[in-house]
């Protein structure tokens, strides 16, 4: 891969000046430079001005190469003397691979649970009483918003029968796997886990309680989440196994409350916020979706679900009301395309809400009251 850049007098090129910009070129996923992980090559130049570059991926099928040909192209033609830039990929062997995935484990062992009470992540669990009510899309959205405010965002998918997350984004392909270690995918400024990236879209899920256990572990203790500001877990419908063993993974988790103005949602979700209640969950509060249709023509709102619901579900389970979306034809499209209508629709009256929810969405901790604590003796 190549770029010519305009015709200047030969001069030398300093390979120095070449690897200082190549130091600022991250990789996508892992975020970190090229060189600090290891998938920096041989990086030569010649008379003429030409210089080439050896990447070592992670895997061959690395869907990211030709971002990262762009960065290094880009980094390196502001040298003084550079004429044109070739980059050249390769495979990492098994050995550098394993290596990679201990530096990027670091100090926490394999299979240990990440997001304890000492951790700088803002955990939030968002659920719903029953299906349907855009639980999904709500989560969806939340997370694009809060990564336009700068912050580092990541979803885990844990809706494990009716996953959604690879459709809401647009994203069809399987994370990398490094010895044991997933690397999220990322979209929209959005760290992704779903089951749905393994499967086929019309493959279903047919696994019972253990296994689902297990599904959650591992997307807990081996993804590379990195540090993360937020962790946004899209639950499934109600209150069975996966909802249960979060409660258990993820003790510091806030619960986020999904209704519709009607009452078969409310009464559902109220059953979600007691469950939390019972097993001192923190409740980071409620959002009410569908809280009007807007008409794409006229702009006017009708309130076709009715309305109060997301306030009573409030009320009921004692947590603030934290915004209501309405429905408009901009988030019910980005849905379908594949797009957050946080980056497509920008201007809608839903993504505004939805902006506005993610800006003051509270942070919310456990009670250390009745919970056993790690102790160190000095």
């Amino acid at each position: 891969m190549s770029l010519l850049s305009r015709r200047r007098p030969a001069v030398a090129v300093d390979l120095a000046e070449v690897r200082a910009a190549l130091s600022t070129v991250q990789d996508p996923e892992l975020h970190l430079p090229l060189h600090e992980v290891g998938m920096l090559g041989n990086v030569e130049a010649d008379r003429v001005g030409r210089v080439t570059v050896d990447v070592r991926l992670t895997t061959p099928s690395c869907p990211m190469k030709e971002t990262i040909a762009r960065d290094i192209t880009t980094a390196i033609s502001k040298v003084t003397g550079v004429e044109r830039v070739e980059v050249s990929f390769s495979a990492m062997s098994e050995n550098e691979r394993m290596r990679l995935a201990s530096q990027l484990r670091g100090a926490t062992p394999e299979g240990s649970r990440p997001f304890g009470f000492d951790s700088s992540t803002r955990v939030y669990a968002v659920a719903s009483g029953k299906g349907g009510v855009g639980k999904s899309t709500i989560t969806a959205n939340l997370a694009v918003a809060l990564a336009q405010q700068g912050q580092r965002v990541g979803i885990l998918d844990a809706d494990v029968w009716g996953y959604s997350m690879p459709q809401l984004f647009g994203v069809r392909r399987a994370p990398v796997a490094l010895k044991g270690l997933m690397l999220p995918i990322e979209a929209h400024g959005v760290s992704l886990m779903s089951v749905g990236f393994f499967l086929a879209d019309d493959e279903p899920v047919v696994w019972r309680g253990p296994m689902l256990h297990k599904a959650i572990e591992q997307f807990l203790g081996d993804v590379h989440w990195g540090e993360l500001d937020v962790l946004l877990i899209d639950l499934p419908p109600g209150t069975g196994d996966v909802t249960i063993s979060l409660l258990e993974l993820v003790p510091d988790a806030a619960l986020v409350a999904v209704t519709t103005p009607q009452p078969a949602a409310r009464v559902v979700a109220e059953r979600v916020g007691r469950l939390a209640r019972n097993a001192r969950m923190p409740v980071a509060g409620v959002v009410e979706n569908m809280s009007a249709l807007v008409c794409g023509s006229c702009h006017q709102s009708t309130t076709l679900f009715g309305s109060g619901g997301g306030a009573r579900l409030a009320e009921a389970i004692d947590a603030p009301l934290l915004g209501q979306v309405p429905l408009d034809i901009a988030l019910r499209e980005a849905g379908d395309a594949g797009v957050p209508a946080m980056t497509s629709s920008p201007q809608a009256q839903s993504v505004d809400e939805l902006r506005r929810i993610a800006a003051a969405l509270p942070t919310v901790r456990r009670s250390l009251v009745g919970r056993s604590l790690p102790l160190s003796v000095v």
